[in-house]
């Protein structure tokens, strides 16, 4: 029998708005960020604290966690939940032609990034068999990213967009940053447990 398991992917990230009264959290208008590429971690925390007697390290409190950023490449953003995560705002459409009117969104002094939670799934296997680990990030808030883009060749280089996020406790009694729950047996289940803590329905 295996004595752990080994990663094998990571998929179907979700977003959701934060709010939180009075030290109750909720979720809404939760929605698929794209297709998941790759996440990543950079951690702060606040370092050992080391107690010294009789010339040694007597007692050590462990670090704990202090913040930090999250790296998701996804395959790119749609407009509406471009608007969502960055909170850009409303402008005035663009008519074209004689029935087509484009909405316009502007990225301006009142266009704040709202908090939010992110949902994803992390594939494992443990001899030979596959099961689904759900993770919730409690609270982070985009930072602000414009993709960048380059001129196609003779063949297709895939342009992928790479968001970070700011990594908060939220604000319940255990100030958690992130909880997961025990693997799932299919990638359904999984996913619905990332539904059922942002509160999508759908």
């Amino acid at each position: 029998m295996a004595a752990g398991r080994v990663g094998t992917g990571v998929s179907d990230v979700y977003v959701a708005r934060y709010a939180n009264n009075s030290g109750t959290v909720t979720y809404s208008n939760g929605v698929r960020l794209g297709r998941l590429v790759d996440v990543s971690f950079s951690l702060d925390d606040s370092g050992d604290n080391t107690f010294y007697a009789d010339n040694v390290a007597a007692e050590t409190a462990g670090s704990v966690f202090a913040g930090g950023t999250m790296d998701i490449e996804i395959d790119g953003l749609l407009e509406t939940t471009e608007k969502f995560i960055y909170g850009l705002e409303d402008r005035t459409a663009v008519t074209i032609g004689t029935n087509a009117s484009i909405p316009m969104y502007g990225d301006g002094a009142d266009s704040i990034p709202p908090y939010v939670g992110i949902g994803f799934i992390v594939s494992e296997m443990e001899d030979g068999v596959t099961s689904y680990k759900p993770i919730i990030i409690m609270k982070a808030r985009f930072q602000k990213s414009v993709r960048d883009a380059h001129t196609m060749e003779d063949t297709i280089d895939w342009q992928t967009q790479t968001l970070t996020a700011n990594l908060h406790r939220d604000d319940t009694a255990n100030h958690d940053w992130r909880q997961f729950g025990e693997n799932c047996d299919t990638l359904a289940d999984a996913e619905a447990v990332i539904k059922s803590v942002l509160g999508i329905s759908a």
